[in-house]
């Protein structure tokens, strides 16, 4: 009679093989280094939010994680190259509000679909928006903004960080509920952007807190208002847009990692684990903080729920602020 044993361990063999694959795969990931897009210039917001987790999951991961700055087209240009990456964990990408929220509906062709091109890695956190302006501008409060504004139809600029950026929707927005006329100008970044307003070449911009507190601190720039529905620490003296008589205005701004659509769940899962650890450590939650971001930790599904709500949100405050492309 035939023995079956040699079939019966060489079925096991491959049975425990299969079952054992994922983990495997998450225990040998990442052998080498790991590419982190983030999609703007140097100096803004993104990267500083983007270079603090990169330099601590460098040190928990065991290998480096390597910032690749990719500006363009309001951030949809880095974008586009990360959902266009092998889908291996070794391209991830830095997720933001401009990017994910607010680049599908306001591009005709983005080349990527915020729900079906990526796996949602976790979020980083959020912060507000600053409306900043050079200490000559005459307007000291929101409200003078407005009424000098109202006085000098399409005499007034604003900077922001490109084209399509959540800066520059959040000055339309910010335009169309006061209902005055700003003229936008785009830069290649936010700190481009800064650069010039600080230079008195243009009198106001909307950038993020990270990128501007340490400029108003210092008497370089004087901010108005912030964008978020509370005050933020950072700033506890500069009101809210809607406290400023804007009711309900809320254009918070919220970071996140990403990574190609079918990347493997164990490396999702391990990129989240050590995302969460950097997070929870007591260094880079103060480092977070200091820049004016509120870390908010969370799993890979909360980060695509959150997605899918954040651009419901502003996908309608475009279409209603008839904001278009350039």
């Amino acid at each position: 009679m035939r023995s079956w044993t040699p079939v019966l361990c060489a079925a096991a063999a491959v049975f425990l093989s299969v079952g054992t694959a994922p983990r495997a795969q998450a225990q040998a990931y990442p052998d080498r280094p790991v590419t982190l897009i983030i999609p703007f210039a140097p100096g803004g917001s993104t990267s500083i939010v983007g270079r603090v987790i990169a330099d601590r999951m460098s040190e928990t991961l065991g290998e480096k994680v390597v910032v690749d700055n990719r500006p363009g087209a309001g951030g949809t240009v880095g974008t586009r190259a990360v959902a266009k990456s092998a889908p291996d964990g070794y391209t991830i990408g830095l997720g933001y509000t401009g990017t994910l929220a607010i680049g599908p509906t306001l591009y005709s062709k983005v080349g990527y679909d915020p729900r079906r091109d990526f796996a949602p890695i976790g979020l980083i956190g959020n912060a507000p928006n600053s409306l900043v302006v050079h200490p000559s501008f005459p307007a000291k409060t929101l409200g003078e903004l407005i009424a000098y504004a109202r006085s000098n139809p399409g005499k007034v600029n604003f900077g922001s960080a490109g084209a399509g950026t959540a800066s520059h929707i959040t000055g339309e927005y910010f335009a169309h509920a006061a209902g005055i006329t700003l003229v936008h100008i785009p830069y290649k970044g936010t700190g481009p952007a800064l650069v010039d307003l600080i230079g008195g070449h243009i009198p106001m911009a909307f950038a993020p807190v990270p990128a501007t507190h340490a400029n108003v601190s210092g008497g370089q720039l004087r901010a108005l208002a912030v964008t978020s529905p509370a005050r933020t620490s950072l700033l506890p003296d500069v009101p809210t847009v809607a406290e400023s008589g804007l009711t309900g205005f809320d254009a918070s701004l919220y970071y996140g990692l990403i990574a190609p659509a079918g990347t493997p769940r164990p490396v999702i899962e391990r990129l989240n684990k050590e995302l969460r650890a950097a997070l929870a450590s007591d260094d880079v939650r103060k480092r977070l903080l200091q820049d004016g971001t509120e870390p908010t930790p969370g799993t890979p599904e909360d980060y695509a729920a959150f997605i899918d709500r954040d651009e419901t949100k502003w996908s309608s405050i475009l279409r209603s602020s008839n904001i278009k492309e350039e």
